[in-house]
């Protein structure tokens, strides 16, 4: 089967009906929050983050505070998340990068987002369409695992699966699709023993009932 317009509006339309009411599920209140969030859920969960933010943003909550904060501090705050060393020298890095390249605002742009510490085109675009509402695909593992099932890719570089995306579905659905597939691959079209008899798009899907 090959990838059409039709056919992907109709996998599109089906998804959006069955996943109606999809939020992020990091907790954020400002651009600042946001953005550190993002470099915080590398390789760990999104409720793990959570679970630290809160001390994190009470201790430094702005990019100014952060930038001035000393790296152990940060490191017992976050430990839980993984990777704290690595984390904890980016998030300050990121702070400290926005104060001076930024006047401590935010830049709206890709290309910027991704001059900062920690920061790569799918934490990029996180930020993009979560905090500035401009639309754009962040492309996880689980989005790549289903284009490549869905046939609207055969990759896995997070480029060319962004890219075959985009291509299909209207810019105006990025930004929930993005929240929308990143669920599905978490709850049914899952790595191992997806549910395919429990899918909204199972009938539009080539690999549907042959993954064990």
């Amino acid at each position: 089967m090959t990838m059409t317009k039709s056919l992907s509006d109709k996998i599109m339309t089906a998804l959006r009906r069955h996943y109606a009411d999809v939020k992020p599920n990091l907790r954020y209140g400002s651009r600042y929050q946001l953005a550190v969030a993002v470099v915080l859920s590398a390789q760990t969960t999104d409720r793990q983050v959570n679970a630290v933010t809160g001390d994190l943003f009470r201790d430094y909550p702005d990019f100014q505070s952060l930038a001035r904060a000393r790296a152990a501090d940060v490191r017992k705050i976050i430990r839980s998340t993984g990777f704290y060393r690595n984390k904890s020298k980016n998030i300050i890095g990121l702070s400290k990068a926005v104060m001076e390249r930024h006047g401590g605002r935010l830049p709206g742009s890709r290309e910027e987002l991704m001059l900062l510490p920690g920061i790569g085109r799918k934490s990029a675009n996180v930020i993009l369409s979560m905090g500035f509402g401009i639309p754009a695909l962040a492309v996880d593992t689980h989005i790549i695992r289903i284009a490549n099932r869905l046939a609207y890719a055969d990759s896995r570089d997070p480029l060319v699966v962004e890219r075959a995306l985009t291509a299909f579905i209207p810019e105006r659905h990025w930004t929930a699709i993005h929240l929308i597939l990143i669920r599905h691959g978490r709850t049914l079209c899952t790595a191992r023993k997806p549910l395919c008899g429990r899918c909204p798009i199972n009938a539009y899907c080539v690999s549907a009932g042959k993954i064990r």
